[in-house]
């Protein structure tokens, strides 16, 4: 069956059906576009909402930080304080065993020229002087010999670099016996 319709009408018809599916489809994009903006809307507030939340825990974190800081500080300083006094006290005993060194200087020179004397046959000290790095002794022995010996056992003594004599002479003021007045110059190892 062919149908041929001359009258036109059912133009007029597509023409109306056009115009409803115009307004349908113009609902539909209506529609579709409130959802879009909603969720574009949702979207927005979802990133505002979780960039606030991260705002506010850097907050926290610098805040904890500040706090964290400012109590480090207070340590720093503590530990520079006691530093600066565990320096003081280090140079203090420094310093004490310095002169607990060269307290034993003194001590260990009188007992190596005492020892060396008393091993030293017929002779006697009369004084014993330092001048920088020099010991002069004066004294008296009963020969030359006995000198000589002294002058050995000082540079066996290995206390001093070099012993030398600077004069001896025969006293004449000791009528009994013979008598020799010394003095010697003794130089100091370097310690």
């Amino acid at each position: 069956m062919i149908r041929i319709n001359l009258l036109g009408v059912p133009k007029a018809k597509k023409a109306k059906r056009q115009a409803i599916s115009i307004g349908v489809g113009g609902v539909n994009t209506m529609a579709a576009g409130l959802v879009i903006a909603a969720l574009f809307a949702g979207g927005n507030y979802f990133y505002y909402y979780k960039l606030n939340s991260t705002t506010e825990q850097l907050q926290k974190d610098l805040d904890s930080a500040k706090r964290e800081n400012a109590r480090l500080a207070g340590v720093k300083a503590k530990y520079q304080e006691r530093e600066k006094q565990f320096q003081l006290y280090d140079r203090r005993v420094k310093v004490i065993h310095q002169l607990q060194a060269a307290q034993n200087g003194p001590s260990d020179l009188l007992n190596t020229v005492a020892t060396t004397v008393n091993n030293t046959d017929a002779v006697w000290l009369d004084s014993m002087t330092e001048d920088a790095n020099n010991i002069n002794l004066n004294g008296t022995a009963i020969s030359a010999n006995a000198v000589a010996n002294l002058i050995t056992n000082l540079k066996k003594s290995n206390y001093f670099k070099s012993v030398e004599i600077k004069e001896t002479y025969q006293d004449a003021s000791v009528k009994d016996m013979q008598a020799f007045t010394f003095t010697l110059v003794c130089e100091k190892q370097k310690s």
